[in-house]
């Protein structure tokens, strides 16, 4: 697929929307959801699903990262239409903050009103244990960046946009409602913790130091994604569910050395947990 690095991102949003769109066929997705590490199992569920590489679409970058398959689904999940980005793109890839949000922009002008958006976290709240689903009522930029920092295109949103409900209420209540519903491998019940998330730019795992200083900060649990994206779906005026799967305990004086590889083993084993409150969120949510 060419790409024009000078091509104006507005022009780069609107090229990417309309490759996509010619994919469509009869799907006319409003909900969309981006899934994290370990998480994306949920793709490969999607009923009479087209794919999309992500390096086949006009001015995409490309995902790096193990356990991302880097690729959109399209398709029916629980009777809806569906757009599910299998993969995301990290800050810490080294791509610009513009180019790590494109997909939320092109999902909005595709016309995706709903946007689920999950990740893997430290818990650094102590009530909090691995293997929980958090969700997200509100975060902390901690990236040093934000993607809207130059030129304002009005036909993406307004130069200030308002973020005191990034993460709706009432999709909050709606998927503690359901909770109830889904059942683990255990049989039990899904209990859903709150929190703040605390993102940050990576790659690094946070130091003693600053898992400290997070958490005196209000951050209940951290990771390297998620903030961008919700940044420009407040920006586009999406209305957005965000999930972290808690996968390790990130507390400044009893923090045990971590790899990615035990991030995605414990998101693994939460993934029948996770998947059920997905699926239920989507049958349920009015978008």
């Amino acid at each position: 697929m060419t790409q024009h690095a000078n091509t104006p991102y507005g022009m780069q949003v609107k090229e990417a929307a309309e490759y996509i769109q010619s994919k469509l066929g009869a799907y006319a997705p409003k909900i969309g959801l981006i899934l994290g590490s370990g998480l994306g199992d949920l793709g490969d569920q999607i009923e009479d699903a087209i794919y999309l590489p992500y390096g086949e679409i006009p001015h995409f970058p490309r995902s790096t990262v193990e356990g991302h398959a880097g690729r959109f689904v399209i398709g029916k999940l629980e009777g809806k239409d569906v757009m599910i980005m299998q993969g995301r793109f990290h800050y810490y890839e080294g791509y610009a903050m513009r180019k790590v949000v494109l997909p939320v922009y092109v999902m909005a002008k595709l016309g995706i009103g709903t946007l689920v958006i999950t990740n893997a976290g430290g818990g650094m709240n102590r009530s909090f244990k691995a293997g929980d689903l958090m969700l997200i009522t509100d975060h902390l930029n901690m990236t040093g960046d934000n993607p809207l920092i130059g030129p304002n295109d009005p036909e993406l949103g307004v130069r200030f946009p308002d973020m005191s409900r990034a993460y709706d209420p009432e999709y909050i209540v709606l998927a503690q409602k359901l909770a109830a519903g889904v059942k683990g491998v255990d049989g039990e019940a899904l209990v859903l913790q709150e929190g703040v998330y605390a993102g940050i730019s990576g790659p690094t795992y946070e130091t003693p130091a600053e898992l400290k200083m997070l958490a005196l900060l209000g951050g209940d649990a951290v990771g390297m994604s998620t903030v961008p994206e919700v940044i420009v779906a407040s920006h586009s005026k999406l209305r957005v569910l965000g999930i972290t799967c808690i996968t390790d305990m990130a507390i400044g004086d009893e923090l045990e050395p971590l790899t990615h590889e035990q991030v995605v083993k414990v998101a693994n084993l939460t993934k029948p947990k996770f998947i059920g409150l997905v699926r239920a969120f989507v049958r349920e949510v009015q978008a």
